[in-house]
């Protein structure tokens, strides 16, 4: 396909005008969700050229269709927490396309959770999962509920509640919700149990469960190895490998610890973790023994990343900072959106590293990605 030379108007392209007139149009339609404009403009400036010069895709309004949700679902949850107390929270499923299958995507629970978080997560996950080839469409939900510092008893009842609503909008052919952050096999445990006891049904309408009852293997560790799988390719375009590699990785959950897990598999040592309260930096690397020291702080204690500098000798705990200051060859983020910033990607590069494997959701902002590709490091 040959593209139309684009018409500078301006000192902008006609293709560059046509990109902010549709993102003036979607800001006007969902005012205040910048997460999601973030998204939505990254993918639009990609793809504008091609729109623009079919003619069937102008008429049937692809665009526009791709940016509205088909269906999006808000409820509430009311919950006693174990004083007793009532509490209320706000639930969230964003229904974004079911072209090609059910609506799959992930659950987040976390205070930041909105509806324009949720719709930026629903609006990539369209794109992710069709990527794999498989018969899945997208879609994202969750809950401004912190599990953080909650019983197991409050995280259950929350979750039961959850479910109570969320049940008649899911199921195998319809929507299949998984975890995100905030929810992992505990949680996913608690919400397949009510979902079964109100349907009455035993069914592959949850992913992310246990493997005792109906959970697959390798799903816990698919995200984080997928990452370092493709760090491993792209360095691979260089005649080079993870061995013998300095890595950072962001974030202590799910993603990040199997990233770390790879990584040491594959001969590199990974020196940072992170949480939202601060970063963790090890010299000598976090080895598999130290990892699983961190799974269990995480997974079942559900403490904070700053005891690992008080148990393992040599690392330090670097309040309120992420890792991005610190010297490496490899880095992956693994946290969250928009966790590097302009000034962090050039930190970065400043600091040698070449290769940067994205295992969040959008974990770099627009001007850090500007930075990555002019420094023409591996990014992916």
């Amino acid at each position: 396909m040959t593209l139309a030379a684009p018409e500078s108007v301006g000192g902008q392209t006609a293709i560059e005008q046509q990109v902010d007139g549709f993102m003036l149009r979607v800001a006007a339609q969902s005012p205040g969700e910048t997460e999601f404009h973030q998204a939505v403009h990254e993918v639009v400036k990609s793809v504008m050229p091609i729109v623009q010069n079919k003619r069937a895709y102008r008429d049937a309004k692809v665009l526009e269709r791709m940016v509205v949700p088909e269906r999006v679902i808000i409820f509430r949850i009311v919950w006693a927490d174990d004083t007793g107390q009532v509490q209320v929270n706000r639930g969230y499923r964003v229904q974004m396309s079911s072209l090609i299958g059910p609506y799959k995507g992930g659950l987040r629970f976390h205070p930041s959770v909105n509806l324009g978080v949720l719709k930026f997560l629903a609006f990539e996950q369209v794109f992710k999962n069709s990527l794999t080839t498989l018969p899945m469409g997208g879609g994202k939900g969750g809950s401004d509920f912190d599990p953080k510092g909650r019983s197991d008893g409050e995280v259950m009842r929350f979750c039961q509640a959850f479910m109570s609503e969320l049940y008649r909008h899911i199921g195998p052919d319809t929507d299949v919700p998984a975890g995100d952050i905030g929810v992992g096999g505990r949680e996913i445990g608690f919400l397949f149990g009510q979902y079964r006891r109100l349907s009455q049904r035993f069914n592959g309408t949850l992913t992310g469960k246990n493997l005792c009852w109906g959970g697959s293997n390798l799903r816990p560790e698919a995200t984080g190895y997928g990452a370092v799988y493709f760090a491993n390719d792209m360095l691979a375009t260089r005649g080079e490998s993870p061995k013998g590699k300095t890595a950072t990785v962001s974030g202590s959950g799910n993603v990040a610890q199997y990233t770390v897990e790879k990584l040491n598999s594959l001969g590199a040592k990974v020196v940072t973790l992170s949480d939202s309260d601060g970063t963790i930096v090890d010299p000598d690397g976090i080895s598999n023994e130290k990892l699983a020291w961190v799974m269990e702080l995480k997974n079942v204690r559900r403490g904070r990343i700053r005891e690992y500098a008080d148990h393992f000798q040599g690392a330090t705990y670097l309040h309120g900072k992420r890792p991005w200051g610190v010297p490496c060859d490899l880095a992956f983020p693994s946290a969250t959106q928009n966790e590097i910033d302009e000034d962090d990607a050039r930190q970065l590069v400043k600091n040698g590293c070449y290769c940067v494997s994205e295992g969040a959701n959008m974990p770099s902002r627009p001007e850090a990605v500007d930075v990555f590709l002019n420094a023409k490091i591996l990014y992916g």
